[in-house]
């Protein structure tokens, strides 16, 4: 009992570290998945802010120009000497296809302020919508991994937790030993698995949810670009 005793004074794990390094095969691997979908998640974290304030940028531009213009003609000119944007694009699908009603006619004329049918008009609005739609999704990338590693990564971390829990029972069924020297270093080594599911699980989510509350913002904007788009060729007297 004296010689068990010392192994277990010398094997106790004195730091989260000791715990890690001198853990099962099982729990080495649960905390390497771990650390894979921890640095995955920071990478998308870091894309996804960057590409959210790009495109918060470009539609402070976008919107710009538009106040400036004093007509779609107009607009059109300055749109597209702006830099690629999801305002752009649905704008420039807009008037492409208005511009595409009006068959036969080319240049200046393009825009010509017969107005269109009530056919041609529900026809631009699918269209506008279909640009939305394919933006909502390109801006969408990447944030069903975020939602995927902050529900699963508690898991990982709670199996890890079981494994290591049931490998210490066994420990103690072995040994026949119920002193909590014993026991307590297993069940600490087990719960690391835990606290580093956490760990990942609580960024992604928090992440996520900061994400989809900009990405439903600018779908929004999105959304009422292309009613004031409708509503301008309203007032100019081309629907």
């Amino acid at each position: 009992m004296g010689f068990f005793t010392f192994l277990v004074q010398v094997n106790t794990p004195s730091s989260a570290w000791d715990m890690v390094f001198g853990g099962s095969i099982a729990t080495k691997l649960v905390l390497l998945v771990l650390a894979v979908s921890s640095a995955f998640s920071w990478v998308l974290i870091f894309w996804k802010d960057r590409q959210f304030r790009e495109v918060r940028s470009q539609g402070n531009q976008f919107l710009q120009q538009m106040e400036g213009a004093n007509s779609l003609e107009d607009a059109y000119e300055a749109i597209i000497t702006l830099p690629d944007s999801p305002y752009g694009r649905v704008f420039r699908q807009g008037m492409s296809f208005f511009k595409e009603l009006r068959t036969g006619i080319s240049g200046e004329d393009n825009f010509v302020s017969k107005g269109l049918s009530l056919t041609q008009l529900q026809a631009l609005k699918l269209v506008l919508e279909k640009e939305e739609a394919e933006e909502r999704d390109e801006l969408s990338r990447g944030l069903i991994w975020l939602a995927v590693m902050g529900s699963v990564s508690p898991l990982m971390g709670l199996m890890g937790t079981v494994i290591g829990i049931t490998n210490t029972f066994l420990g103690i069924t072995a040994s026949g030993s119920t002193n909590i020297g014993a026991v307590a270093p297993g069940v600490a080594e087990a719960l690391v698995t835990t606290v580093a599911g956490l760990a990942v699980a609580i960024p992604a989510v928090i992440a996520y949810n900061h994400f989809v509350a900009k990405l439903n913002l600018v779908s929004g904007e999105l959304e009422g670009f292309s009613s004031e788009f409708i509503g301008a060729l309203a007032r100019e007297g081309r629907v």
